[in-house]
């Protein structure tokens, strides 16, 4: 314990993981701040979404049939009024996304255009069983999560008529969204009801579709290239390209279920979630989320504080050139300093360019000011240039999401493995031996001098 306290690197190295813990908290509050505008970010999406349209579901369009029926209990005869659904037996929809931005401040949302199509057929053989009871109303109606984002009625068909139709559903549980009156008495049991409906709906970031059909099948697509498939449904084939996706959907009752889920719900508001979550749809996400990016440059701070005060440690130790702690404090809070730059740039000019930009101002600060710490320019242009690399190094891991980690993993291996055989050799005693003899030998020289 006295050697460790007697050895002057000793007690220098402490110093210096001192001062590389006590940066740390710059550090954190930068990732603070991070966090802060993304959840700044994801507020201004909602307020966005409250004042226009949000996330769409589209789920029909089925037939709601509601009847009396007369029930004899105790030798009395009681009129109770219920509700039957049909759901189609084939059901299609194709849809195009146009996707656009809208901005609040610095903030923006993306929000989609989507020129829907519906069509299919029931089967009304259903009807048979029911038209022995008082029907007092039929329809037909389409689920809309946010009816805000129905821009436009196009053609609206069954069995190829024009009809006309009104908004709401008429049902508690999927209240918004249109519907239309059909009357019992037009309608032949012994021919399948067809439908065509289209209808342009906005929404942001997603749309998703129930598979409402016996047999269901759906395709979306868009210009836009970044989609991220959702739901309990994948595509059963898709295309992606820089021009935008294509993706086509299919299901089926035995797969989804789906007449006996939404029975469910329709007479119990509390078995809905399993309803709700057999979806297929798509999200429009952006690939450029300079938060996330940011947040995850700064999970490499300490690494990169790391390499840079062992460096000069390492400086000291081979060449006995003295780093007082105030320098390593200057130079650690350049490098925090690089974060908070990149934070504040990306937010204008992007992530990529903010980080080239921040790379070079923090790499030709520090080089500056080594250069002028050792008193040799060359110097601090090698180290200006070393640093750079790792910029570019860490700008790499960035971009590399598959293999971030161990990318990573690699380079903190190599760099910690070429230190380890630099020093493998280094008598660390010895080495603060002849530092404090150096340090005697100035002080009887200056006693001599004096």
């Amino acid at each position: 314990m006295k050697k460790i306290l007697s050895n002057h690197l000793g007690i220098k190295f402490g110093l210096v993981l001192f001062l590389l813990l006590l940066l740390q908290i710059p550090v954190s509050m930068v990732s603070g701040l991070i966090s802060e505008r993304s959840i700044r970010q994801q507020d201004v999406r909602q307020d966005i979404a409250r004042s226009s349209s949000g996330e769409q579901r589209i789920i029909g369009p089925f037939i709601s049939v509601e009847y009396t029926e007369v029930v004899t209990q105790d030798d009395k005869a009681q009129t109770i009024e219920r509700q039957s659904f049909l759901l189609p037996e084939t059901f299609d929809m194709n849809a195009h996304l146009e996707s656009f931005e809208k901005y609040r401040g610095i903030y923006k949302a993306r929000l989609y255009k989507a020129q829907s199509h519906l069509e299919g057929s029931f089967d009304l053989s259903e009807l048979d069983e029911l038209r022995q009871f008082d029907i007092k109303e039929i329809s037909l109606a389409v689920g809309i999560k946010d009816s805000r984002g129905l821009i436009r009625l196009d053609d609206m068909k069954l069995n190829g008529d024009a009809i006309e139709v009104t908004p709401g559903t008429s049902i508690s549980q999927l209240s918004q969204g249109f519907h239309t009156k059909l009357d019992i008495n037009k309608l032949d049991s012994t021919k399948p009801l067809t439908f065509d409906l289209n209808f342009l709906l906005q929404g942001m970031g997603q749309l998703q579709v129930t598979p409402i059909g016996k047999t269901t099948s759906v395709a979306l697509s868009s210009e836009w290239p970044h989609p991220s498939f959702i739901g309990d449904y994948l595509p059963v084939s898709s295309e992606i390209s820089e021009s935008g996706f294509q993706a086509q959907w299919a299901s089926n009752n035995f797969s989804s279920n789906i007449i006996q889920l939404f029975e469910n719900c329709m007479y119990n508001n509390s078995h809905c979630y399993e309803l709700d979550r057999r979806q297929m749809g798509v999200e429009l996400i952006d690939p450029v989320d300079h938060y996330l990016k940011s947040h995850r440059a700064v999970n490499y701070s300490l690494l990169v504080m790391t390499l840079v005060f062992a460096s000069f440690f390492l400086l000291e130790l081979f060449q006995a050139r003295p780093v007082h702690p105030i320098q390593y404090g200057f130079v650690g809070l350049a490098l925090a300093l690089f974060y908070l730059l990149l934070i504040s740039l990306s937010e204008h000019i992007g992530f990529n360019w903010a980080y080239v930009v921040s790379a070079v101002a923090s790499t030709g600060l520090l080089a500056t000011y080594v250069g002028g710490m050792l008193n040799n320019s060359k110097h601090g242009a090698i180290f200006g240039v070393s640093l750079l690399s790792l910029y570019a190094m860490l700008f790499g891991l960035l971009q590399a999401e598959s293999y971030a980690l161990l990318m990573g993993t690699l380079l903190c291996f190599a760099i910690l493995s070429l230190v380890m055989l630099i020093t493998r050799k280094v008598d660390w005693y010895e080495r603060s031996r002849k530092s404090l003899e150096a340090n005697a030998r100035e002080q009887d020289e200056e006693s001599k001098v004096s």
